[in-house]
């Protein structure tokens, strides 16, 4: 957890670089590639995932009516935004957002026509085993119904998605079942007999040390251990779930407790965590939870609404990066730096592949009133190391933690979502993530890795 010293030859992974996972990236498919831009204007620019979420943001209020969605081609690095023809002349504001960097296309469904389709999924069709979600890719609604979804209910899923037209939803089974993945964090967190992943570490709204974890894991328990029976080390402050999100506060016991902004990826070795952004679809992003350990994939729609046997959950982002039971409350991160998302549920596993909700760490950070970083009660008084400072032979990182010579130390260094990876459990280190080589991390922490997989559990 994030209150242990920290070994003094732990790695640090640079800002940019991430462990790699034995599973090779996945690259956005070119969906709708044959529609052509929506206007001749600017080349579209080259653009990290993280400053395409910015633009989109940006540019969803300059449009205005006319703005569909946006994406992003992981491929090209581009971002694709859709747009729709609206009452008078919009070619400007077109113009304008390909000037901006984007590339425009136009489609037939708009945002608010797409909302009122889930509003009608939402009346009719709120179904346990079913979740939609708005794929800006195919600029219609995905309707999921998992494996329990039979009989009279797949007949009322199926047509209320023929109700709303043509063009409008897709429908598809999905493997296995939709649950939250909580029954047995970063790290492995336990709490009333139920076991979960640590999320992200937050400094709360009173300056203290806390952390964010899934909403149905707070609800389970309302105190919560670094070891299966061990003694609590946190207290639930605040949780949701079912409803609008899926997502707790835990305050550490201890208001001494350096909370490092930082996700134990196995092997000694961390990513730092340098900010919250909101999610892109076509974005690609790494999961890191105490049973499955280190996975990546893409995301695949917003605004979800996924209908749980415990009830409905609204506002989570969808992926294709797998996870199993224990891996709940686990971060969802970019491989520079960003703070995504918590997990939620899903269906599958890591073996067959299936779909996951993560609830957005951004809504999570309002709602509790909760910031990244590490708690100044815990670093003494303004005395943190800064992101990849380094400290001297004899300096101390921290509240008094002595780093080696030449040993780079994070914002409190102590390992933000915890220490361990779950009883037993090692998340191997592989070569290269979607092309970019692995940077900043010593040999002795990949030693013994095979090839970039040498994930285990002796949990399961």
């Amino acid at each position: 957890m994030s209150h242990k010293r920290v070994p003094k030859r732990k790695a640090a992974i640079a800002v940019g670089s991430v462990a790699a996972i034995g599973a090779a990236a996945l690259l956005l498919p070119n969906a709708m590639a044959s529609q052509t831009d929506a206007a001749d204007g600017a080349a579209p620019k080259t653009l990290k995932a993280t400053a395409a979420s910015d633009l989109a943001s940006q540019l969803e209020e300059l449009l205005g009516d006319a703005f569909a969605g946006s994406y992003y081609d992981a491929d090209k690095q581009q971002l694709i935004i859709n747009v729709v023809e609206v009452e008078g002349d919009n070619n400007n504001v077109i113009i304008q957002a390909q000037k901006a960097g984007a590339a425009v296309r136009e489609v037939e469904n708009s945002i608010a026509e797409l909302k009122a389709g889930a509003q009608t999924l939402k009346a009719e069709a709120t179904i346990p085993g079913t979740a939609w979600s708005v794929d800006p890719r195919t600029n219609k609604i995905q309707v999921l119904a998992d494996s329990t979804v039979t009989g009279t209910n797949w007949d009322t899923i199926e047509s209320t998605v023929q109700s709303l037209g043509a063009g409008m939803a897709t429908i598809k089974k999905s493997a296995g079942t939709f649950k939250p993945l909580a029954v047995e964090g970063g790290d492995a967190i336990f709490g009333g007999g139920a076991r979960c992943s640590l999320g992200f570490n937050v400094v709360t709204g009173d300056g203290t040390p806390g952390f964010l974890t899934a909403g149905h894991c707070g609800v389970a328990a309302a105190e919560w251990s670094e070891e299966e029976g061990g003694a609590p080390v946190g207290t639930v402050e605040a949780a949701t779930f079912p409803g609008d999100g899926d997502f707790a506060l835990v305050k550490y016991d201890d208001p001494a407790t350096v909370a490092a902004s930082t996700v134990d990826v196995g092997g000694g070795q961390t990513v730092d965590i340098l900010q919250a952004a909101d999610a892109e679809v076509g974005q690609q992003v790494f999961r890191m939870g105490s049973t499955t350990g280190l996975n990546d994939g893409q995301v695949t729609g917003l605004d979800a609404t996924v209908n749980y046997p415990e009830g409905t959950v609204t506002g989570l982002i969808q992926t294709n990066v797998c996870a199993e039971p224990g891996d709940s409350g686990g971060s969802l991160f970019t491989q520079d730096g960003s703070a995504i998302g918590l997990t939620s549920g899903g269906s599958g596993d890591c073996t067959v592949g299936g779909e996951t909700f993560f609830q957005p760490v951004t809504t999570a950070l309002e709602a509790v009133g909760a910031t990244l970083g590490a708690a100044d009660a815990g670093a003494g008084a303004g005395d943190e190391a800064g992101a990849g400072e380094e400290a001297g032979a004899g300096e101390e990182a921290g509240a008094g933690e002595e780093a080696g010579a030449g040993e780079e130390v994070g914002v409190g260094e102590e390992a933000g979502a915890g220490e361990e990876a779950g009883a037993g459990e090692e998340a191997g280190l592989g070569e290269e993530v979607g092309g970019d080589e692995l940077g900043g991390v010593d040999d002795q922490a990949t030693e013994g890795v095979d090839d970039g997989i040498g994930q285990e559990n002796q949990d399961h």
